[in-house]
Protein backbone atom coordinates (compact mmCIF):
# COMPACT_ATOMS: atom_id res chain seq x y z
CA UNK A 1 0.00 0.00 0.00
CA UNK A 2 2.72 2.45 0.78
CA UNK A 3 4.26 1.84 -2.76
CA UNK A 4 0.58 2.85 -4.11
CA UNK A 5 -0.10 5.96 -1.64
CA UNK A 6 3.01 7.50 -2.80
CA UNK A 7 2.42 7.34 -6.32
CA UNK A 8 -0.65 8.41 -6.03
CA UNK A 9 0.76 11.81 -3.86
CA UNK A 10 -1.38 11.03 -1.21
CA UNK A 11 -1.87 14.02 1.26
CA UNK A 12 -0.42 13.96 4.68
CA UNK A 13 -3.51 12.24 6.94
CA UNK A 14 -5.21 11.62 3.60
CA UNK A 15 -8.69 9.84 3.92
CA UNK A 16 -9.30 5.88 2.34
CA UNK A 17 -12.50 4.58 1.80
CA UNK A 18 -12.50 0.42 1.02
CA UNK A 19 -16.26 -0.11 0.06
CA UNK A 20 -15.37 -3.89 0.63
CA UNK A 21 -13.53 -4.10 3.72
CA UNK A 22 -13.07 -7.83 4.43
CA UNK A 23 -10.54 -8.53 6.79
CA UNK A 24 -8.30 -5.89 8.98
CA UNK A 25 -4.99 -5.41 6.50
CA UNK A 26 -5.71 -2.48 4.90
CA UNK A 27 -6.93 -0.67 7.44
CA UNK A 28 -3.99 -2.00 9.55
CA UNK A 29 -1.74 -1.14 7.01
CA UNK A 30 -3.25 2.25 5.83
CA UNK A 31 -3.45 3.59 9.77
CA UNK A 32 -0.04 2.45 10.45
CA UNK A 33 1.58 5.19 7.58
CA UNK A 34 -0.45 7.77 9.35
CA UNK A 35 -3.65 7.62 6.77
CA UNK A 36 -7.14 8.02 8.54
CA UNK A 37 -9.78 4.41 6.93
CA UNK A 38 -12.91 3.63 6.57
CA UNK A 39 -13.85 0.11 5.65
CA UNK A 40 -17.63 -1.23 5.54
CA UNK A 41 -18.22 -4.74 5.70
CA UNK A 42 -21.54 -6.76 6.11
CA UNK A 43 -20.52 -9.30 8.76
CA UNK A 44 -20.28 -8.13 12.31
CA UNK A 45 -17.94 -11.22 13.43
CA UNK A 46 -15.45 -9.60 11.16
CA UNK A 47 -15.62 -6.33 11.95
CA UNK A 48 -15.19 -7.07 15.43
CA UNK A 49 -12.47 -9.29 14.83
CA UNK A 50 -10.78 -6.12 12.57
CA UNK A 51 -11.23 -3.78 16.02
CA UNK A 52 -9.50 -6.42 18.15
CA UNK A 53 -5.96 -6.58 15.74
CA UNK A 54 -6.60 -2.89 14.86
CA UNK A 55 -6.30 -2.28 19.02
CA UNK A 56 -3.38 -4.42 19.23
CA UNK A 57 -1.44 -3.12 16.13
CA UNK A 58 -2.31 0.35 15.65
CA UNK A 59 -3.42 1.22 19.68
CA UNK A 60 -3.28 5.07 18.51
CA UNK A 61 -4.66 5.22 15.37
CA UNK A 62 -7.02 2.45 15.01
CA UNK A 63 -8.98 2.24 11.65
CA UNK A 64 -12.74 3.17 11.57
CA UNK A 65 -14.47 -0.27 10.38
CA UNK A 66 -18.30 -0.09 9.66
CA UNK A 67 -21.19 -3.02 9.96
CA UNK A 68 -23.85 -3.14 7.34
CA UNK A 69 -24.39 -3.30 3.68
CA UNK A 70 -22.15 -0.67 2.03
CA UNK A 71 -24.92 0.39 -0.29
CA UNK A 72 -27.08 1.30 2.25
CA UNK A 73 -23.55 2.64 5.03
CA UNK A 74 -22.15 4.47 2.00
CA UNK A 75 -25.49 6.57 1.60
CA UNK A 76 -25.20 7.42 5.51
CA UNK A 77 -21.54 9.08 4.71
CA UNK A 78 -22.88 10.76 1.48
CA UNK A 79 -25.53 12.60 3.97
CA UNK A 80 -22.66 12.89 6.61
CA UNK A 81 -20.73 15.27 3.29
CA UNK A 82 -17.90 12.91 3.47
CA UNK A 83 -15.33 12.97 1.37
CA UNK A 84 -12.25 11.05 0.54
CA UNK A 85 -8.49 11.47 -1.01
CA UNK A 86 -8.63 7.66 -2.24
CA UNK A 87 -11.05 4.57 -2.91
CA UNK A 88 -9.39 1.37 -2.35
CA UNK A 89 -10.87 -2.35 -2.47
CA UNK A 90 -10.75 -5.71 -2.77
CA UNK A 91 -14.40 -6.61 -3.73
CA UNK A 92 -15.82 -10.07 -3.83
CA UNK A 93 -15.14 -12.07 -6.87
CA UNK A 94 -18.89 -12.58 -7.75
CA UNK A 95 -19.79 -15.83 -5.92
CA UNK A 96 -16.10 -17.40 -6.38
CA UNK A 97 -16.53 -17.44 -2.17
CA UNK A 98 -19.91 -16.91 -0.84
CA UNK A 99 -18.61 -15.01 3.06
CA UNK A 100 -22.37 -15.28 4.11
CA UNK A 101 -26.11 -15.56 3.46
CA UNK A 102 -26.93 -12.31 4.89
CA UNK A 103 -29.38 -9.92 2.80
CA UNK A 104 -27.31 -7.34 0.99
CA UNK A 105 -24.12 -9.39 0.67
CA UNK A 106 -23.29 -9.52 -3.02
CA UNK A 107 -20.90 -12.49 -2.72
CA UNK A 108 -24.40 -14.75 -2.52
CA UNK A 109 -25.88 -12.77 -5.23
CA UNK A 110 -26.12 -14.30 -9.20
CA UNK A 111 -24.32 -12.18 -11.30
CA UNK A 112 -27.00 -9.97 -12.97
CA UNK A 113 -27.84 -8.59 -9.46
CA UNK A 114 -24.43 -9.03 -7.89
CA UNK A 115 -23.05 -7.08 -10.85
CA UNK A 116 -26.36 -4.47 -10.32
CA UNK A 117 -25.25 -4.05 -6.52
CA UNK A 118 -22.03 -3.54 -6.98
CA UNK A 119 -22.23 -0.83 -9.59
CA UNK A 120 -24.49 1.29 -6.84
CA UNK A 121 -21.60 0.74 -4.21
CA UNK A 122 -19.32 1.91 -6.87
CA UNK A 123 -20.94 4.91 -7.83
CA UNK A 124 -22.04 5.77 -4.39
CA UNK A 125 -18.22 5.20 -3.41
CA UNK A 126 -16.85 7.46 -6.22
CA UNK A 127 -19.21 10.46 -5.72
CA UNK A 128 -17.34 11.22 -2.16
CA UNK A 129 -14.09 10.90 -4.09
CA UNK A 130 -12.29 13.92 -4.07
CA UNK A 131 -11.66 15.66 -7.57
CA UNK A 132 -8.33 14.52 -8.78
CA UNK A 133 -8.53 11.56 -6.99
CA UNK A 134 -7.70 7.73 -7.58
CA UNK A 135 -9.41 4.62 -6.87
CA UNK A 136 -7.78 1.53 -6.97
CA UNK A 137 -9.41 -2.18 -7.12
CA UNK A 138 -7.52 -5.35 -7.25
CA UNK A 139 -9.47 -7.81 -8.55
CA UNK A 140 -9.51 -10.93 -10.76
CA UNK A 141 -11.97 -12.97 -13.82
CA UNK A 142 -14.13 -15.30 -12.20
CA UNK A 143 -15.56 -18.64 -14.25
CA UNK A 144 -19.43 -19.34 -14.26
CA UNK A 145 -20.87 -22.38 -13.67
CA UNK A 146 -20.06 -23.70 -17.08
CA UNK A 147 -17.06 -22.74 -16.74
CA UNK A 148 -16.90 -19.17 -18.72
CA UNK A 149 -15.10 -16.27 -17.40
CA UNK A 150 -18.44 -13.47 -16.70
CA UNK A 151 -15.77 -10.21 -17.84
CA UNK A 152 -15.61 -9.27 -14.64
CA UNK A 153 -12.50 -7.29 -15.20
CA UNK A 154 -14.46 -5.35 -17.97
CA UNK A 155 -17.82 -5.05 -15.95
CA UNK A 156 -15.45 -3.57 -12.84
CA UNK A 157 -13.71 -1.21 -15.90
CA UNK A 158 -17.24 -0.26 -16.92
CA UNK A 159 -18.47 0.24 -13.81
CA UNK A 160 -16.07 3.06 -12.44
CA UNK A 161 -16.46 4.96 -16.01
CA UNK A 162 -20.08 5.33 -15.51
CA UNK A 163 -18.95 6.53 -11.98
CA UNK A 164 -17.36 9.32 -13.85
CA UNK A 165 -13.92 8.41 -13.64
CA UNK A 166 -11.48 7.41 -15.54
CA UNK A 167 -9.65 4.00 -16.45
CA UNK A 168 -6.03 5.47 -15.87
CA UNK A 169 -3.69 2.64 -15.23
CA UNK A 170 -3.44 -1.10 -14.40
CA UNK A 171 -0.46 -3.25 -13.29
CA UNK A 172 -0.34 -7.46 -12.30
CA UNK A 173 0.07 -8.69 -9.30
CA UNK A 174 1.38 -12.12 -9.21
CA UNK A 175 0.10 -14.58 -7.08
CA UNK A 176 3.24 -17.63 -5.53
CA UNK A 177 3.08 -20.60 -7.70
CA UNK A 178 2.27 -22.62 -5.18
CA UNK A 179 0.65 -25.48 -6.26
CA UNK A 180 -0.40 -24.49 -9.65
CA UNK A 181 1.91 -26.06 -11.27
CA UNK A 182 1.18 -29.40 -10.74
CA UNK A 183 -2.13 -28.51 -11.29
CA UNK A 184 -1.80 -26.93 -14.58
CA UNK A 185 -1.46 -29.58 -17.06
CA UNK A 186 -4.40 -31.50 -15.15
CA UNK A 187 -6.29 -28.37 -15.57
CA UNK A 188 -5.71 -28.03 -18.97
CA UNK A 189 -6.00 -31.07 -20.60
CA UNK A 190 -9.59 -31.70 -18.73
CA UNK A 191 -10.67 -28.26 -20.38
CA UNK A 192 -8.07 -26.58 -21.81
CA UNK A 193 -8.30 -23.83 -19.13
CA UNK A 194 -5.00 -22.00 -17.96
CA UNK A 195 -4.29 -21.50 -14.24
CA UNK A 196 -4.31 -18.38 -13.31
CA UNK A 197 -1.59 -16.95 -10.66
CA UNK A 198 -2.33 -12.83 -10.87
CA UNK A 199 -4.66 -10.81 -10.42
CA UNK A 200 -5.65 -7.07 -12.06
CA UNK A 201 -4.85 -4.15 -10.32
CA UNK A 202 -7.00 -1.50 -11.88
CA UNK A 203 -6.60 2.76 -11.30
CA UNK A 204 -8.77 4.79 -12.19
CA UNK A 205 -8.95 8.64 -11.94
CA UNK A 206 -11.79 11.47 -10.80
Amino acid sequence: MDNITHYLNMPENGTILDPFAGGSVRGIVANYLGYKYTGIDIRREQIESNYEQGREIVPANVPTWITGDSDIELEVLQLNKQTFDFVFSCPPYADLEVYSDLQGDISNMNYPDFLTAYESIIKKSCSMLKAGGYACFVIGEVRDKKGNFYGFVPDTINAFKKAGLQYYNEAILLNPVASASMRADKQFSAGRKLVKIHQNVLIFKK
